[in-house]
């Protein structure tokens, strides 16, 4: 009677093993055949392409599969990369990878002849990135007198003002969309930005919304024209515009 009930309990604990293993083989199976990378679709990048992005992070031997890449990335943090603050990978579908980015913001910025680099800063004046790159659309600022830069500390501007003003000017520009090819800080003549051919003085740091907001209307109606416009005498009592043409 014992030796029966013994050969059940086997019995029944071998069914258990064989259906637990073929459940484990089935589910290797599905996670080999189902969970394979077909397509990424990479969304808030703009500096880098979405193929650097996804080269970037389908870097082992395993990327081939989705579910790997996913898990990974929920445990380990993707390897640094200049000019993107983070990157987060979910599961579109078993054969798609959503890759969401998160670029670090740069309003401007400032070479440094000792180091041969770019000092990018964000709307707080902090130094995000140090880079030897030129990044298409940021502006490069001129004409500063700085301290020592550093790597996530913030402008060093001798003239605490001038930070402040710099701020508020760039981060205008690009709410308005009008972010020149460089910025040059000419102390009591105030700032001068350029676009292509055309210089803009907008003089000292005021009333810098409404001179942002005809600069805007006016610069993409110069049709190619070569010369300077000035703003740094606007002010809501003189609001006299004039643009004198290059000789």
């Amino acid at each position: 009677m014992e030796k029966r009930k013994k050969k059940k309990r086997w019995k029944i604990a071998g069914a258990a093993f064989l259906t637990a293993a073929a459940a484990a083989a089935f589910g290797a199976v599905v996670v080999v055949k189902v969970f394979t990378v077909e397509k990424t679709e990479v969304v808030g990048n703009e500096h880098y392409p979405a193929e650097k992005i996804s080269d970037w992070l389908l870097d082992d031997e395993y990327s081939w599969n989705s579910l790997y890449v996913y898990f990974k990335y929920k445990f380990v943090e993707p390897k640094e990369m200049p000019f993107v603050d983070n990157m987060e990978v979910s599961l579109a579908s078993p054969h798609v990878l959503k890759i969401t980015v998160s670029e670090k913001m740069m309003l401007g910025r400032v070479y440094v002849d000792a180091l041969g680099q770019n000092a990018y800063f964000d709307k707080d004046g902090f130094v995000v990135e140090m880079s030897s790159e030129e990044v298409e659309g940021v502006p490069k600022v001129e004409g500063l007198e700085t301290d020592q830069i550093v790597l996530y500390e913030k402008l060093p501007i001798k003239k605490k003002s001038v930070l402040k003003d710099l701020l508020s000017l760039t981060q205008i520009l690009k709410k308005y969309n009008m972010k020149p090819e460089s910025i040059r800080y000419g102390g009591d003549d105030g700032f001068l930005l350029s676009y292509g051919d055309v210089s803009v003085m907008m003089g000292q740091a005021e009333n810098l919304n409404e001179k942002v907001t005809r600069l805007a209307y006016i610069v993409p109606r110069l049709g190619g024209q070569k010369g300077t416009l000035h703003l740094e005498s606007w002010a809501e009592y003189s609001t006299d515009i004039t643009f004198e043409k290059a000789g």
